[in-house]
């Protein structure tokens, strides 16, 4: 086994609760495996939005695909300028270069995985966690 891909040959098991907690007002994000268990070939987290929450604000990666999988309430989606309601059970990809952002528009919480590849996304977590503290997200 090479030295790269040591982390993927590593089994993961996170009980109830485990992860790399982010909270960002009322949105908070669970990364389950990241960069250091996956060789930076993708990452995993669950993100959930309080009622009435907008989420990222409208971005896209370069060279990056979003995948989401939404597990629980109403995720509001906007997907290169179209807006697009999905309940739990959708799922959504997202190509490198599309812009997109997703909130929560309901009066129930909303939860959705996110599957981003390649890796590294959660590097950049610490810089969104500071901005957010000091913009927090708008409520309905």
């Amino acid at each position: 086994m090479s030295e790269v891909n040591a982390p993927r040959q590593k089994v993961i098991f996170l009980p109830p609760g485990g992860g790399r907690r982010y909270d960002m007002g009322g949105m908070q994000s669970i990364f389950f495996a990241d960069e250091a268990e996956t060789g930076a070939e993708y990452s995993i987290s669950e993100w959930r939005l309080e009622p009435q929450t907008e989420g990222s604000g409208p971005h896209a990666h370069e060279t990056e695909d979003d995948i989401f999988f939404v597990l629980e309430g109403v995720t509001t989606f906007w997907l290169d300028g179209k807006r697009q309601d999905a309940p739990a059970g959708s799922f959504i990809r997202v190509p490198a270069g599309v812009t997109h952002d997703f909130a929560n528009l309901t009066d129930a919480p909303t939860r959705f995985l996110n599957l981003y590849i390649p890796g590294g996304f959660e590097r950049d977590m610490p810089a969104i966690v500071d901005w957010f503290a000091k913009n927090p997200p708008a409520k309905g």
